[in-house]
């Protein structure tokens, strides 16, 4: 697959996870960007490293809506 798929994947995902779909592609390319130095500093596949980078980031959605219905 290529980077190129792999990212609008990626965003497909973030945007089921919360995030605003006119960020998704930008954010994408980011965490993408990210999970490769993650997993070069910690050592970790870069799969493990966009897990905890996709999880960081629906952990703050979820807070942010619950924030929001208040």
């Amino acid at each position: 697959m290529s980077e190129s798929a792999d990212t609008e994947n990626l965003a497909k995902l973030l945007v089921s996870l919360g995030c605003p779909k006119s960020k998704s592609a930008e954010m994408s390319q980011q965490l993408a960007k990210r999970s490769k130095q993650l997993a070069k500093e910690r050592n970790q596949t870069q799969t493990e490293a966009m897990a905890y980078l996709i999880n960081l980031m629906s952990q703050g959605w979820a807070a942010q809506d619950k924030t929001d219905a208040n």
